[in-house]
């Protein structure tokens, strides 16, 4: 789609710092494990070296002494990092450094590096702890970011956690130029203790936004667009829509195929099949794969009469291929064979044949598990109606028919007794024991049903006492549209999709989606005007693909807890139906498999789950403080002989020993939970500000870069905002309250 891409601010934020440092002169640019990461997921390494880097060195990695070069370090605040820049220090392994952290410097880690100011000509904070993963899709690559936030074992860590995650929410508004209104999924009469979440994390980016505002005055000012929304929200807002299939094609091959997520997104297939060259590899599924973004959120039933015809094109633009089948209407295998027989058109070969790959695979699995009876009976519950929008009947019968079915498969069998219970808006205990027992599912798959109610749902229903069903988030529409009437299995749409359409309209309720207290318009009708505006910002005539885009208002989106496919799809239907610019920030993509297992966690016991916190604190290498091995012992002459020289050289006093301890120790105090949170206290604790700030984005870089060596320091009282490894270094550092002040 036209318009802005994250994947490009996040490159450009990156590709300009670099620049702006080295201005044509050579140097190394040094990198940790963290900060590799985040560059790799937009920038490749020769767009790097192109900006006068001579070589890109990993700071945990054994290196050669290089002290006649400047170094640049794009390094995460954390203390092994710090060590590990500190035997850099004294080891004087580079000529100077320039610091450029993905995160606020803490205060502990910025006094440590004090002593060695000489040697650092520059200081900087980008935000860029993020992973663009579409033009308009985010993640935090954070799945432990859900047990975090809902498990009940976890309330002495969330608020860090919250904290950490409005540091990453407020780099993508950054990184965008945009300083949003603000609002939040408040549900009303919630069930659940985490019913506070969304409120505690979008005041916690209000904050981060007004601190950058302070240090950069022009944030978020000189755009002819209307200012942004960012609509806070969590995984409560909509329980139906990680159990669902989804049968358009990225939705569809997420669930149902085996597509690894991390670091990149694969798929495994045999590729060049049939040939002497035949071999199984992992195939990336990239953003530049025009078949891949031309179709992914297309049903899948288009996506495959769109890859036929587009080789029908293709055949009919070369007649002299011979492997055509006799009858004239190839099928999809039968085109993955004459693909196969393409050594000419190899860029063609290997995205049609992924393509193809993963869409027969996906059908078969479709036609041999009766996923087309499981998502009628989905659509039905999901939705309140029936194909013929009707109240449904006989829903059990249908429910208890397929739990019964041995061609479905386990994981099906139990989103559909979840989907039930969700539907029912809960049961007694053993009814949903018999539905377990129909379904051949052990009795204990009933203690992760019941961790749904962690979310808001209400799972077990008292015998006694009656409590109506809850009122729904969006009103559903009883009126089929032309798309209902053609995708039957289709017709649920998620809650985020009728959150921004009624954004959009100006018709979003204020009480169920307040807004922060520094963010609300001063008129309560600005959001129909700014879409009234928008609508007609371009003639009639003009097309879809010509729209003006550069005043489009963005809208940013986060879920916590992870989003779902079928999530992003929505966001990309209204940016183009509304005229917008939306983009989807969240900690993790979730499919319903891997949604199922992380509420089954919930009721586990944490030390089991492995959470980055309560792993042993990451340490810098001890190579890097080893002492060098000084040099061959030599024949001393009998006469005449010179004595050989001092060993040490120009490096100095080296570091040798282990790393120093990181600063620790201390009583942990008592965290409340969730709801017994409050907002009264500032940051900070009373201590005295760092010397100056800089937290820059992209166009706020070519300010820095003509002011050559001057340093620059972190400012605030913010803590690490690393991500998931941010949470590893928590556990022994010191203990600090809700809003950083030490304890």
């Amino acid at each position: 789609m036209d318009g802005p891409s994250v994947i490009k601010e996040h490159q450009n934020l990156i590709i300009d710092t670099v620049r702006s440092i080295t201005q044509g002169d050579w140097k190394v640019l040094v990198i940790d494990e963290i900060t590799k990461e985040i560059v790799d997921a937009t920038v490749k390494e020769d767009d790097i070296l192109n900006q006068s880097i001579a070589s890109i060195e990993k700071i945990e990695d054994r290196r050669e002494q290089n002290p006649t070069m400047e170094a640049i370090y794009f390094i995460s605040p954390q203390p092994h990092i710090v060590e590990c820049l500190i035997s850099d220090f004294e080891q004087r392994r580079y000529r100077k450094a320039h610091l450029v952290w993905f995160g606020e410097l803490p205060r502990p880690l910025e006094d440590k590096i004090q002593p060695y100011r000489p040697q650092i000509l520059g200081l900087r904070i980008v935000p860029l702890d993020f992973f663009p993963r579409e033009s308009h899709l985010v993640t935090f690559r954070d799945p432990w970011s859900f047990p975090i936030l809902y498990h009940p074992q976890c309330n002495d860590v969330v608020a860090k956690h919250m904290q950490a995650l409005a540091k990453k929410i407020a780099a993508v508004c950054i990184a965008l130029g945009e300083f949003p209104k603000i609002r939040f999924y408040r549900p009303r009469d919630p069930l659940h203790e985490a019913n506070v979440l969304c409120g505690h994390v979008a005041r916690f980016v209000e904050r981060e936004l007004e601190t950058h505002k302070k240090r950069w005055t022009d944030f978020g000012d000189g755009s002819n667009r209307p200012r942004g929304v960012l609509l806070v929200t969590d995984r409560s807002m909509d329980l139906m829509a990680p159990l669902l299939h989804e049968f358009t094609y990225q939705a569809m091959a997420h669930d149902l195929l085996e597509i690894k997520e991390l670091p990149k997104v694969t798929f495994h297939m045999k590729v060049n099949e049939g040939t002497k060259d035949e071999e199984e590899k992992d195939v990336e599924i990239v953003e530049d794969d025009k078949v891949w973004v031309e179709n992914r959120h297309r049903h899948m039933k288009d996506t495959i009469d769109k890859l036929m015809a587009d080789f029908q094109k293709f055949l009919a633009q070369n007649a002299n291929f011979t492997n055509q089948p006799e009858d004239g209407a190839p099928s999809l295998n039968s085109i993955r064979d004459m693909i196969a027989g393409l050594p000419q058109y190899a860029q063609m070969k290997s995205a049609y044949s992924l393509h193809l790959t993963m869409a027969q695979e996906a059908m078969n699995v479709f036609q041999n598990h009766k996923l087309s009876d499981i998502a009628s009976i989905e659509q039905t519950m999901a939705t309140g109606v029936d194909e013929d929008f009707k109240k449904p009947k006989n829903v059990l019968d249908q429910v208890v028919r397929l739990l019964d079915d041995e061609s479905v498969t386990k994981e099906d069998r139990l989103r559909l007794i979840a989907v039930y219970v969700l539907y029912r808006d809960g049961l007694i205990q053993e009814d949903i024991k018999r539905l377990l027992a129909h379904a051949s599912l052990p009795p204990s798959e009933l203690e992760g049903l019941e961790n749904l109610a962690l979310l808001g749902a209400q799972v077990i229903r008292p015998l006694k006492g009656f409590r109506p069903p809850p009122e729904p988030v969006f009103p559903r529409n009883l009126k089929p549209t032309a798309q209902d009437e053609e995708y039957s299995l289709s017709r649920f749409e998620p809650a985020v999709k009728h959150m921004l359409d009624n954004l959009c309209g100006g018709t979003l309720d204020q009480t169920v989606f307040p807004y922060t207290q520094g963010t609300a318009p001063a008129d309560p009708n600005e959001d129909m005007v700014v879409n009234t505006s928008l609508r007609s910002a371009a003639p009639r005539w003009a097309s879809a693909n010509r729209r003006q885009v550069d005043n489009r208002q963005r809208i940013i989106v986060f879920v916590a807890g992870g989003a779902t496919y079928s999530e992003a799809r929505a966001c990309y239907d209204v940016s183009e139906k509304m005229n917008r610019d939306v983009f989807l920030v969240t900690s993790h993509m979730q499919n319903p498999n891997f949604y199922m297992r992380q509420v089954r966690d919930l009721s586990a016991d944490r030390r089991r789950l492995g959470l980055p916190m309560d792993r042993p604190k990451p340490r810098a290498p001890a190579h890097l403080f080893e002492r060098p091995a000084p040099p061959p012992t030599q024949m001393q002459r009998p006469m005449g002989g010179q004595q050989p020289p001092p060993m040490g050289g120009s490096m100095g006093g080296g570091m040798g020993g282990a790393p120093r301890p990181s600063p620790g120790g201390g009583v942990r105090p008592p965290t409340k939970a969730l709801g017994a949170m409050t907002l009264s206290s500032g940051p900070g604790g009373g201590r005295p500000p760092m010397q100056t700030s800089l937290s820059a984005t992209s166009s706020q870089i070519s300010q820095i870069s003509s002011q050559g060596g001057e340093e620059y320091s972190n400012a605030g009282s913010s803590e690490v905002s690393s991500g998931r490894h941010k949470l590893t270094k928590e556990r022994d550092g010191k203990k600090k309250g809700f809003f950083g002040r030490k304890k």
